[in-house]
């Protein structure tokens, strides 16, 4: 008997040390990695404001909702409370998230913005679904809270935060999850290089770019022209008759970058027709989403989570 023990043990140790250390730490160390390959199949989708049609847009029940769907980023925004303090807030006044009439109907004169809250008077206040219907038991959370909650599990692209970039970095080091926090901008590349020598670990950057603004063109071919290849572009458009959308991916891919799309407004991506709305009515999701693959882009910023993410998997797509 001790010696069928020992053989099997011999035969557990052998087979352990054969076998490959997994390759990532983490399910958010392995979209990284994704994010860092401009020849990567895997299409990464980003949910705007987390799980909102289901739970508060920015809350820790949103982001939950949307680790389990499998989504790769939690797009988040940022406001500064009155005592400097990073909240997750879109708005910059809480009115239309939170129950702020109710809870301060006594102080008539009494100011909603985020900037003139402190962080007390904000967490007094309950959250509210889309449809307007307060949570007592939800509230704002802080960067810090939100950022503990994503920790190795999804990613996350800091939108309306490039402004407080010291403030966001300083957090991000402190919990050890800078490399998994995207921040954006359309600030000039000089600025970005010279804010970003300041640090010796900076989060990952991505520029916007309006590709039929004047500002936004300028940008995109100030990168192009000077040859600084950043992880993606966020690429905006109104519409693309005149092909601007198609000859900026064609200019990005072939630079060594990737192209990342919102479909949460048609406004944002070229039109009607070309949005989460319409892919969620068509028969097929693909006869929306199809057009973006094929024209390279492997980053798309959603509002229909488990649609995306369940079409991306029927085509291979979305596999870790």
């Amino acid at each position: 008997m001790k010696k069928f023990f020992l053989i099997a043990a011999f035969a557990l140790a052998l087979v352990s040390c054969t076998q490959k250390a997994p390759k990532y730490a983490n399910r958010a160390e392995a979209i990284v990695a994704q994010i860092h390959d401009p020849a990567s199949k895997y299409v990464v989708v980003t949910v705007h404001r987390g799980d909102w049609r289901n739970f508060p847009e920015n809350s820790i029940p949103a982001i939950e909702s949307i680790i389990r769907m499998g989504a790769d980023i939690m797009e988040l925004d940022l406001k500064m409370t009155a005592d400097s303090v990073l909240v997750l807030s879109h708005d910059a006044d809480v009115k239309r998230c939170t129950n702020f009439s109710k809870v301060f109907r006594d102080e008539p004169g009494k100011s909603a913005k985020v900037k003139d809250l402190t962080l007390a008077e904000i967490k007094r206040l309950s959250l509210k679904r889309a449809h307007g219907v307060a949570i007592d038991t939800l509230h704002m959370p802080t960067l810090e809270e939100a950022l503990l909650c994503c920790k190795d599990r999804i990613c996350v692209n800091v939108d309306q935060g490039y402004d407080y970039y010291d403030q966001v970095l300083a957090i991000t080091e402190k919990l050890g999850v800078t490399d998994q926090i995207l921040i954006k901008g359309k600030k000039p590349i000089e600025v970005v290089a010279a804010h970003e020598a300041a640090y010796a670990h900076n989060m990952m950057y991505m520029p916007i770019v309006d590709i039929q603004r004047e500002k936004g063109k300028a940008l995109f071919d100030s990168y192009l022209e000077q040859g600084v290849v950043p992880l993606a572009y966020e690429v905006c458009w109104g519409d693309n008759s005149d092909n601007a959308f198609d000859e900026a991916c064609k200019r990005i891919i072939a630079q060594g970058s990737k192209v990342w799309v919102n479909t949460i407004w048609a406004s944002l991506c070229g039109g009607d027709g070309n949005d989460d709305d319409a892919a969620f009515q068509a028969k097929d999701p693909g006869e929306v989403y199809q057009q973006y693959l094929d024209k390279g882009v492997s980053m798309i910023q959603t509002d229909r989570p488990e649609l995306l993410i369940g079409w991306l998997k029927s085509k291979g797509r979305h596999t870790l």
